[in-house]
């Protein structure tokens, strides 16, 4: 059989299989990748089988559609269209349900493989021992260290910052209120002014 005659059969065979309408260009795209089947050859190829009756062509506006010769199958009644839906309904439902079991696997699979292997583990647990170690080792030097400050002392550093920052804070609004004042009549900017006043501070100084 020639490549031309063996690509007919090819094209025949996947019309007849299909069964359903495609164009040139969709049996193209659909065996070309697979055969290697030449668009030219593909187009070439339908119109032939068209010509000798092996498939059937109707024409759409500039496109050409080819189907198979539906003579060839046999006739389907009711109660056959009733049992293929049927049997659609059950694969639908079987694909469905594989696909929701493939996912769970999957999930598995994922978490699996993120988990710690039992060598990692017993080196993890190691690890968090000799961690553990050290912060007991820190804990009992802290607690028989003889420089502890007492609750009292504590307390007197608090209260003494906090006086501190009180006194400070009058100041500096002390400070603040007779920088404004002095700016009332001053000429220039505040931000002249205090560069003027370090430069003065660093004379000074």
């Amino acid at each position: 059989m020639s490549k031309k005659d063996n690509g007919a059969a090819l094209i025949l065979a996947y019309l007849n299989e299909k069964n359903r309408p495609y164009s040139a260009q969709d049996v193209f795209s659909n065996l070309q990748k697979q055969h290697g089947l030449g668009k030219t050859a593909v187009v070439k190829a339908m119109e032939l089988l068209a010509l000798e009756g092996k498939i059937k062509e109707k024409i759409y506006g500039k496109q050409k559609i080819y189907f198979a010769d539906q003579a060839q199958f046999k006739d389907v009644n009711d109660a056959d269209l009733k049992s293929m839906d049927h049997q659609i309904s059950e694969l639908i439902g079987e694909v469905q349900s594989l696909t929701q079991s493939c996912r769970q696997l999957d999930a598995e699979l994922k978490e699996l493989n993120s988990s710690l292997t039992t060598e990692e583990m017993v080196s993890e647990i190691q690890e968090l021992k000799a961690e553990c170690s050290g912060y007991r080792a820190r804990l009992e030097k802290i607690k028989s260290a003889s420089n502890h400050i007492t609750p009292e002392e504590k307390d007197k550093v608090y209260k003494e910052r906090d006086l501190y920052v009180k006194e400070w804070k009058k100041r500096k609004r002390l400070a603040s209120d007779m920088i404004n004042s002095i700016l009332e009549g001053y000429p220039k900017s505040k931000k002249e002014f205090l560069k003027l006043e370090w430069r003065l501070m660093r004379t000074v100084k």
